[in-house]
């Protein structure tokens, strides 16, 4: 019924770029909102950054001014372009969708997760 697919995680060494990329798929009516969360070994998840349909934007404060969220609604994409990799950044990654979709006659309000990607950054 509805998909999250990820793609753009790998190797990377300190000070380098990626772009992540998180495509909805099935019966979508609308996406209120999508995110980025990550998770590193031992640690808990956490929010890294989030945009609403009106383009709203929210950052941790350890990415704010290297991560950079955006979306193509057309599309029901949404990209993280991460510059400036640091070791720290080093987790899998995980994007995640508060969305509206066809439940046989009815809209139904849920959220979603991607796999997840694996992000290492080292040298």
């Amino acid at each position: 019924q509805v998909q999250l697919v990820e793609s753009g995680g790998g190797l990377v060494q300190p000070g380098g770029s990626l772009r992540l990329s998180c495509a909805a798929s099935g019966s979508i009516v609308s996406i209120n909102a999508m995110g980025w969360y990550r998770q590193a070994p031992g640690k808990e998840r956490e929010l890294v950054a989030t945009i609403t349909s009106g383009t709203s934007t929210n950052y941790a404060d350890s990415v704010k001014g290297r991560f950079t969220i955006s979306r193509d609604n057309a599309k029901n994409t949404v990209y993280l372009q991460m510059n400036s990799l640091k070791p720290e950044d080093t987790a899998v990654y995980y994007c995640n969708a508060d969305l509206k979709y066809i439940n046989g006659i009815r809209f139904t309000q849920s959220t979603y997760w991607g796999q997840g990607t694996q992000v290492t950054v080292s040298s």
